[in-house]
């Protein structure tokens, strides 16, 4: 994936006299804007506020149009970044002013570029030709391993550990710098070297962060695999596949795996077999409330679900859990009609998706489920959970025997298991 610098670098090539950057991270952006323009390129900061920085134009200065025209009566090379601009995207004198900009460059080589740098994705349909959109994505390695270097330097005398630079590293990414920055204060003033405090740590940052959307809930990973009775065979997938995302993983092009799905009687331990992944694998772990997606509190279905994923690749590494994926996607009783087009979205995101987006899904009702959801290739494994077996009942027993301080030898576990059947 290019880093933000190339695909400035790219669109400054292509001579994009307007370029839109969406994204949240006003100082990070503005950092790599300042050092792709190196020394010889003023760049100029704007804002509805303080108007350009180091002058003072009283408040014709902080109004959008007057600024715009300063901008276009600039005849150097000068790169102009303009904060929140989107904001006023809806007044037609904007629209056209910035329309004025992109026509009086051209594709001359005047050097005067515009950077609208705003956390909203807001582009008018008079703009939507001249504009040049770039998704920031969120710091690449390289960002992170400076950050991770220069929150250090504060901290004397205290350091990550190396062998758990490695794990941390990659559950860091998919936080803004501020983010990333704010955990690591927490940490290295607790002065820790345990790695599951640490983790923890950025799990609960990812927390908040899928919290603010409403319809994702965080997972603690408080389930342990050993807590499983039975399923066996689920149970060995799940552990060959434990170091998996990591970033020996990643830099060795080992394919990731993209999900599983487990399906079968109700009450028999799918979402528990969910939930252990999440600890097991080091991943934090979100659940999709379908239900508020299909409620209309956050816009469309559609709408409201493909922020919703957006929102998990933006925190990757992640599991996504779709409870009950038979009822959550739109689809009716005999899965021969879909009642949105929320099912056909979710099939091309599987595809596309990011590698360090991993799916869990779960389902009680086969019959409804279509195949295109069940054929090899949308999940990794697909397993079949039924009522458990005579040896299962008693892995069950003993567990939560033990769980409640109980000892399984006082209790005549050959009856329990026979009393259980069916269960």
């Amino acid at each position: 994936m290019p880093t933000l610098s190339e695909l400035l670098a790219k669109a400054i090539q292509g001579r994009n006299p307007l370029i839109y950057l969406w994204s949240s991270e006003e100082d990070r952006v503005t950092r790599v804007i300042r050092e792709v323009a190196g020394d010889s390129i003023p760049v100029h900061a704007w804002s509805c506020t303080a108007g350009f920085e180091g002058r003072d134009g009283g408040d014709s200065d902080r109004d959008p149009v007057t600024a715009l025209q300063t901008v276009l009566a600039e005849k150097e090379p000068a790169y102009f970044i303009l904060k929140d601009l989107a904001a006023f995207m809806d007044q037609p004198r904007v629209i056209r002013s910035l329309r004025e900009l992109y026509y009086d460059a051209g594709t001359e080589a005047i050097g005067r570029f515009v950077f609208i740098l705003t956390p909203e994705l807001v582009i008018p349909e008079g703009l939507k030709k001249e504009l040049h959109l770039v998704d920031v994505s969120p710091p690449h390695e390289d960002e992170i391993g400076a950050e991770i270097a220069r929150i250090g330097s504060l901290y004397p005398g205290v350091s990550l550990p190396a062998d758990h630079y490695d794990d941390v590293m990659l559950a860091l990414k998919g936080l803004t710098l501020s983010e990333i920055g704010h955990i690591l204060h927490r940490v290295l003033q607790v002065k820790t070297d345990d790695k599951a405090a640490m983790l923890d740590e950025i799990f609960d940052e990812k927390e908040r962060i899928v919290k603010k959307s409403g319809y994702l809930e965080f997972v603690p990973p408080r389930w342990d695999i050993q807590h499983i009775g039975g399923l066996q065979h689920l149970k060995d997938w799940l552990t060959k596949r434990q170091g998996i995302f990591s970033r020996e993983a990643l830099a060795a092009g080992v394919p990731m795996p993209k999900g599983l799905l487990v399906m079968g009687v109700s009450g028999c331990g799918k979402s528990l077999a969910v939930k252990v992944i999440s600890a097991l694998w080091h991943v934090p772990l979100f659940r999709l409330d379908m239900n508020l997606v299909f409620s209309g509190m956050y816009g469309s279905p559609e709408e409201a679900f493909h922020k919703a994923l957006k929102q998990v690749e933006a925190v990757a590494p992640a599991i996504l859990w779709i409870d009950e994926i038979e009822n959550s996607l739109g689809l009716e009783e005999n899965a021969l009609r879909i009642d949105s087009h929320i099912f056909s979205a979710f099939l091309t995101w599987m595809q596309e998706k990011s590698p360090l987006v991993f799916i869990a899904a779960t389902a009680n009702r086969i019959n409804a489920l279509p195949a295109e959801i069940i054929r090899k290739g949308r999940f990794d494994q697909i397993f079949f959970v039924d009522l458990p077996s005579d040896t299962e009942r008693r892995q069950i027993i003993r567990i939560h025997l033990e769980l409640n301080g109980g000892d399984p030898k006082d209790f005549d576990m050959e009856l329990l298991t026979v009393m259980t059947e069916g269960w």
